[in-house]
């Protein structure tokens, strides 16, 4: 595979701040950043050295539950360069989420902010982990998570037993050396994982994909070569950080190229407007209902965007009209489309900045340089002709190492000839444009977010008045589709939608709390006792068609 380049996330960092120093990298307004390259290394550099001198040795796993603020950044750089692994968690998440990433991902440190939203990640924290009250800092014996010693909390808040703060973190770095820091760098490879992502499993339970510096710096160079992006470029990065949407395609992809970043904590189509203008931005990342909400906004007209060139819109498809103003209206003359997965770091295919309009609404693009793809009968696994459906597959350098400590659900995922089985459906024609036509999964696709029925029922199964239970994604205009869950109860009872509603908060994250509930007495099965969800699909979806 020729085309791929061999470097680690801490040699690109490097390289780039050594191109190009004056460069701005970061601009983050909300949070007063505004730095060059060679500040922004200097600073990855002083993090870096943080954690080694809290003990993060190559190969340990760091998780880091914050929202978009300046410090994520730095540690994903900052850890590539030592050769921790990122796990990112969905700021989302609950209590319940959270325990069984940092149990499964067997992290040994956590990285935390106050809070987002209404959870309060301080507090959540420190449920799963009582023990913080009366540890000293970084040496946390949890029962109930074994392998965490440190938690690092980042934020104003004075008193934090058990936690260090961000501040005296960096302080403790500065005893470790240049010379130290540089050995650690030499020490890796560009095939050891750096990043890892929880996807909601079909199991009912999330898997921890296995992204290397390979997959993840080879995926955003050639996402960023397909859109243009030059050390001349500034991306608005407003898609959150813990997804590959933002930590491969926008921040990686800046950085390869020594492009800006201009970074807002979380999505607001208000503000979003107001930096594209304020900063001239030439790119904006985006799931499609974040582009709706910026063109729909009451204030649109007020903000000059002609600055704008090119950007990604996936995560969902995209509406036509959509597409058309955000080229006409939003200047976005060079807006792309792309597909791919997680597992695959996670870009397989794009349209191309020439394409005709109609095969930028219509298909998912073609393939990036040096990456396969086929459409294969999802039975028999053989390859199937032009413009016939079945399973999309892919094979390429990007292709994850696998699922964390789950060989099974690894070679489900991955057959024995590297192919990765991405259980879309698809057609591809002859010239090499893919069509993502449907799911053989049962996964729920609502407003960019993957959720898992599997992973809501087994939740839902610990109610006490739940005998059985079927979650089910219905078409919805805003969000592409809604939760729906339909619940048989116990003999005798009753139960309202919101006592349940009610259940669900603060335990699973908000956009997996189904939307609508139904209870049933029965549901619709095959001849051999199997549950047929598509019949239940087209029966509520007619009901709550919107």
């Amino acid at each position: 595979m020729s085309g791929f380049v061999h470097k680690t996330i801490g040699q690109v960092i490097r390289e780039t701040a050594a191109c190009y120093p004056q460069n701005l990298a970061l601009i983050h307004p909300e949070f007063g950043v505004r730095q060059n390259y060679r500040d922004f290394y200097d600073n990855c550099k002083a993090i870096a050295k943080g954690l080694m001198a809290i003990g993060v040795k190559r190969g340990d796993n760091v998780s880091v539950w914050t929202t978009n603020i300046p410090e994520w950044v730095y540690l994903q750089f900052a850890l590539g360069m030592i050769g921790g692994v990122l796990v990112t968690v969905n700021t989302s998440y609950q209590s319940h989420e959270l325990e069984y990433i940092l149990k499964q991902s067997d992290s040994t440190t956590l990285f935390l902010m106050e809070s987002y939203r209404d959870t309060s990640f301080y507090e959540t924290a420190r449920r799963i982990i009582p023990e913080l009250d009366v540890c000293e800092p970084g040496r946390l014996v949890s029962e109930k998570l074994p392998l965490m010693k440190t938690v690092i909390f980042i934020g104003p808040r004075e008193v934090t037993p058990g936690m260090f703060h961000f501040k005296d973190f960096i302080n403790m770095g500065k005893n470790i050396t240049d010379q130290e820091l540089n050995d650690r760098m030499k020490s890796l490879d560009d095939h050891d994982v750096i990043n890892m992502q929880y996807t909601s499993g079909t199991t009912g339970f999330p898997k921890g994909v296995m992204l290397t510096h390979h997959n993840v710096v080879n995926n955003g160079r050639m996402v960023g070569d397909v859109m243009g992006m030059t050390e001349k470029d500034s991306l608005l990065i407003q898609v959150p950080l813990f997804h590959c949407f933002g930590c491969v395609m926008s921040t990686m992809n800046c950085v390869y190229h020594g492009s800006t970043m201009v970074v807002l904590e979380f999505f607001d189509p208000a503000k979003a407007l107001q930096m594209i203008a304020a900063e001239r931005c030439t790119a904006v990342n985006g799931v499609p209902t974040m582009f709706v909400a910026m063109l729909n906004h009451p204030d649109f007209e007020r903000y000059d965007l002609q600055s704008l060139r090119t950007g990604i819109m996936a995560g969902a498809p995209c509406p036509e009209e959509t597409m058309n103003q955000v080229r006409t209206k939003m200047h976005c003359e060079e807006v792309v489309i792309a597909f791919g997965q997680t597992e695959s770091a996670p870009v397989m295919t794009m349209t191309r900045r020439d394409d005709p309009v109609e095969l930028r609404v219509a298909t998912v693009g073609r393939l990036l340089p040096d990456i396969e793809g086929k459409i294969v009968d999802p039975e028999s696994g053989k390859d199937l002709p032009d413009d016939v459906q079945g399973e999309i597959v892919t094979r390429s350098a990007c292709v994850m190492k696998g699922y964390y400590k789950m060989p099974e659900a690894t070679a489900e995922a991955i057959d024995r000839d590297g192919w990765l089985h991405t259980g879309d459906l698809g057609e591809v024609d002859k010239n090499g444009y893919f069509k993502v036509t449907g799911r053989i999964k049962d996964m729920i696709i609502r407003g960019g977010e993957n959720i898992y029925p599997r992973e809501i029922e087994e939740f839902l199964y610990k109610h006490p008045k739940v005998v059985s239970v079927q979650v089910i994604g219905i078409p919805d205009k805003k969000y592409g589709e809604q939760v729906l869950a339909a619940i048989q109860l116990k003999d005798g009872q009753r139960a309202t939608p919101e006592e349940f509603s009610e259940f669900c908060k603060g335990k699973i994250a908000r956009h997996k709390i189904p939307k609508y509930w139904e209870f049933v007495d029965t549901f619709p099965m095959t001849a051999s006792g199997k549950i047929q969800k598509y019949k239940m699909k087209e029966t509520f979806a007619r009901k709550y068609k919107n």
